[in-house]
């Protein structure tokens, strides 16, 4: 329990208190705080000040409490219920008979100050590791910095007209990023990466051998720029509001700068609380890129990132528009404990690469999946959210799967 106090006129704050911090230093949740000893009681500030402690990943939920004292000024007391913010990671699959795992360990909350800290290991028949730091406040109130650092290995299809080749894919990269939060509700960043991409032949018809290149190795540079507009309410696990996430990227290739590549990518989300229980959630999702014929293309057609039960990579495009749209219901809660049920609906369509943009409305490539999950959370634990959908086939007939995960899927 801390307090900051000073003299002040009527209707003013005359003294501040923050209750319920173990870990989280004071000094930084109260450098985060619009509101200050002496000024102007304004609950709207107030409630500002609450979503944005609520966005940390280090607190759970916020309220607060105003006690008006004999000389008319207010007493603010801010309550806060702590994440678990130490998190371990640990992932389990098959694909082709391979099994393939994942581990790693993240601290979320380092030194009390919403820090990041932490690092993985996967092994799917490749070996893949990497390692990240994050201080969003390193700075002030308003800038950070996050380095990382990754070498990821996978068997990736890529897709010549009809013909389909398997290679090994290496990725290593360094990311620099500089954060800047400009408001309460906008964020930017500007991140460098450099990157060296590798490309090995494995596998394929025999036909394809000697129609597809066998190795490839270039080095890349991507400079990149995010915009975050975040208007959201939580409520521990339950969310109201509006938020936008744009993704601009650039890459040039060592040797090859004529050719650079241009990648654009928003995620338009909002959220609606039914009742005291349920959660309507949607996310419009829209992309665009370089259009060049070329088995690289950016956008994948995958169970976890967009369509839930269509497979692993199946398809790759240069533009995108997917519309998920899901409803969760909480049917347990006690104490710490939650379980969900959800229903869903995937859509999405691509530009094939080098085509056109009337490609999306092509019924060749429009996908829509349909189906129901479980989620079973800890309130307390940072993202501590394991979920199991089922995804079927509408437009591809008898087709479908299952995607497990940590995190809601949006």
């Amino acid at each position: 329990m801390f307090s900051f106090g000073a003299y002040a006129q009527e209707n003013t704050i005359s003294e501040i208190e923050i209750t319920g911090l173990k870990h989280t230093k004071v000094s930084f949740i109260q450098k985060l705080l619009t509101i200050q000893v002496g000024d102007d009681l304004d609950t709207l500030l107030i409630q500002k000040d609450i979503q944005r402690l609520n966005r940390l990943i280090a607190i759970a939920n916020t309220n607060y409490l105003l006690m008006k004292k004999d000389d008319n000024t207010y007493k603010l007391t801010y309550k806060l219920e702590e994440n678990l913010t130490i998190i371990p990671q640990a992932n389990v699959w098959t694909v082709n008979e391979q099994f393939s795992y994942s581990v790693g360990l993240y601290e979320y909350n380092l030194l009390g100050r919403n820090i990041k800290v932490g690092g993985f290991y996967q092994d799917n028949g490749f070996d893949s590791y990497g390692a990240s730091f994050s201080a969003p406040f390193l700075f002030s109130k308003s800038f950070g910095l996050g380095v990382s650092y990754q070498n990821w290995t996978s068997e990736e299809p890529l897709y010549f007209d009809d013909l389909v080749a398997n290679y090994k894919y290496n990725n290593e990269f360094y990311e620099f990023t500089l954060m800047c939060q400009i408001t309460n509700k906008n964020s930017l960043s500007l991140t460098v990466n450099l990157f060296t991409e590798n490309y090995n032949f494995l596998s394929g018809d025999d036909s394809i051998v000697n129609q597809v290149p066998l190795s490839l190795e270039q080095d890349k540079s991507m400079l990149k720029l995010g915009y975050v507009y975040d208007n959201l309410k939580y409520n521990y696990y339950l969310l109201s509001g509006f938020k936008s996430i744009l993704n601009l990227q650039s890459v040039a290739t060592e040797g090859n700068y004529e050719d650079l590549f241009l990648f654009g990518l928003n995620d338009f989300l909002f959220f609606k609380r039914v009742g005291l229980k349920g959660n309507l959630a949607t996310r419009v999702r829209l992309g665009i890129a370089s259009n060049k014929e070329s088995p690289f293309a950016p956008f994948a057609l995958d169970n976890n990132l967009n369509i839930r039960g269509v497979g692993n990579t199946i398809d790759r495009g240069s533009a995108s528009v997917v519309w998920n749209l899901e409803y969760r219901q909480t049917v347990i809660e006690k104490n710490w404990f939650v379980l969900q049920t959800n229903v869903f609906m995937d859509a999405g369509s691509w530009r094939n690469p080098g085509g056109s943009l009337n490609d999306i409305a092509d019924a060749d490539n429009f996908r829509v999946y349909a189906g129901g999950g479980l989620r079973f959370m800890h309130k307390r634990i940072y993202n501590a959210i394991f979920r199991i959908d089922y995804g079927y086939g509408i437009t591809d007939k008898n087709a479908g799967g299952m995607v497990i995960g940590i995190g809601q899927y949006f």
